[in-house]
């Protein structure tokens, strides 16, 4: 891993010195392709050929598409991408359950990194050059696309549409892009050692990791306190990233989506997936949803296609059954607060009311915290033994784990409204250009601020490093 972070940072600042230097986008583009695929390199020879194999039928396939919008090409540009994913995601799963011993060898397998997102940008692509849009990359252009290395691993998942432009701009990257980009990269390594924290625990031993695969017994607040934790390790861990991929593509002088925008303030599920994996559920919206939502008119068909393209994104992340029934609670949790908009509509209440957010907060994040115990991959026993403690009231007189796991998810989420409140107040300051104290901290936030964010920094990596290493580098990657 750490040969892979320092190849990462040589090649990074040597494409940037490039482009401070170079204007031509042809020079910029071959040096992209090479830095990504010596990258790429790093994890497997194996895993480069068969991105550059993909890279190459996808690419035949977009012209091909261009020149002729014929349902059988995208047919069969849509079966080779999911036979090459279900190849290495889901059939080392398969195997791993038959008892055929010639098929064992599936386990084996290796998951090349990223093939998730990469063959869901191929897809896109596809798509759009089915529809018509105004496409036409040359092949390094489509490589590039395929293997941009800050997103290659763990996305977001981009679109050929957006980053074409970008790959034929020759203007040089900006200082402030640059500071603004390692701002972004060093708030991403604050979040991830915040998930690195609540996976290990304050105390050693438990934190949320130990939470769910150490326990063998848990109470109704145990299991509130699970779900809660998870989905808040999980975002910090997967938007540290992302924060991380977004601030090296900036100093580089390019955009690429943002994947989360303040998800745990959602007071519907529809608005949670319009903030959570943006780019993702977006993309699911995009090319599964609306098009299936077309092919009927009746409102029965719509919910049908909504549930369906949950059932898909669950699926997306592994070929488990417990992702299936994840993507399936979210399907099912979108279709009833359909059918709630429509009994508003039909009765004309009056949602106005200030006592109707809070309430719509709770009804949203609360079932959205139970699902993550569905998404936390351990053992169906352990999932069927946790919801039965939620449903039994008996369990709440009990709490099985430790008081520090508590104290520590409940300090994180104080301090992420406490912060989230104050860059509120901080912002409203700037733009009133209000007089008096809070005015020029406001105004002087560029010189505190990084100072704090290191304090910060330093004291949660101290605390995680003090309690072992058992948390995962990067969760989304095991998707």
């Amino acid at each position: 891993m750490l040969f892979q972070v320092a190849a990462y940072v040589i090649v990074y600042f040597s494409c940037l010195a490039l482009f401070c230097l170079v204007r031509s986008h042809r020079v910029r583009q071959i040096a992209l392709l090479v830095a990504n695929y010596l990258l790429y390199l790093s994890w497997g020879w194996w895993f480069a050929c068969i991105l550059a194999f993909s890279t190459l039928v996808n690419f035949a396939l977009g012209k091909k598409l261009r020149r002729d919008q014929a349902d059988s090409t995208l047919g069969l540009g849509i079966a080779i991408n999911v036979v090459i994913l279900g190849t290495f995601k889901y059939l080392p799963e398969l195997g791993s359950s038959l008892t055929w011993e010639p098929l064992h060898f599936l386990v084996r397998l290796a998951l090349p990194l990223g093939i998730s997102f990469w063959t869901f940008q191929a897809l896109s692509f596809l798509f759009d050059q089915y529809r018509g849009e105004d496409l036409d990359p040359s092949i390094i252009e489509f490589a590039v696309y395929m293997s941009f290395f800050p997103v290659v691993i763990s996305g977001p998942v981009c679109r050929m549409v957006d980053m074409l432009p970008q790959f034929r701009s020759e203007e040089r990257p900006a200082w402030g892009n640059f500071v603004e980009g390692m701002r972004r990269v060093l708030i991403g390594l604050f979040m991830m050692q915040v998930a690195r924290l609540l996976g290990n625990g304050a105390m050693g031993g438990e934190g949320i990791d130990a939470g769910f695969h150490q326990a063998t017994q848990w109470g109704g607040p145990d299991v509130w306190l699970l779900g809660i934790g998870y989905g808040l390790r999980l975002y910090f861990d997967f938007a540290g990233f992302t924060s991380i991929v977004i601030g090296a593509a900036k100093g580089l002088g390019m955009v690429v989506p943002e994947n989360f925008n303040h998800p745990f303030r959602s007071t519907s599920p529809s608005i949670f997936w319009t903030r959570w994996h943006m780019s993702l559920s977006f993309w699911i919206r995009d090319y599964v949803f609306l098009p299936a939502a077309m092919i009927r008119r009746e409102v029965w068909w719509r919910y049908f296609a909504l549930f369906a393209s949950m059932v898909v994104f669950g699926i997306w992340h592994k070929g488990t059954l417990l992702f299936v029934l994840w993507g399936a609670f979210h399907g099912a949790l979108l279709v009833v607060h359909r059918l709630w908009q429509g009994l508003v509509r039909r009765w004309n209440l009056d949602t106005s009311a200030p006592i109707w957010e809070p309430i719509s907060w709770i009804c949203t994040m609360a079932p959205i915290s139970l699902a993550w115990i569905l998404f936390s991959q351990i053992a169906p026993e352990q999932v069927a033994k946790m919801f039965t403690a939620v449903v039994t009231p008996s369990s709440y007189a009990h709490q099985y784990l430790g008081s520090s796991v508590y104290l520590l998810v409940f300090a994180v989420m104080a301090i992420c409204a406490c912060y989230s409140q104050v860059r509120q107040m901080l912002e409203d300051a700037q733009d009133q250009e209000a007089s008096g104290v809070f005015a020029i901290i406001a105004k002087r936030q560029d010189y505190w601020v990084p100072a704090l964010y290191i304090v910060a920094f330093v004291a949660v990596y101290v605390m995680a490093s003090g309690q072992g290493n058992n948390a995962a580098a990067l969760m989304y990657r095991a998707f």
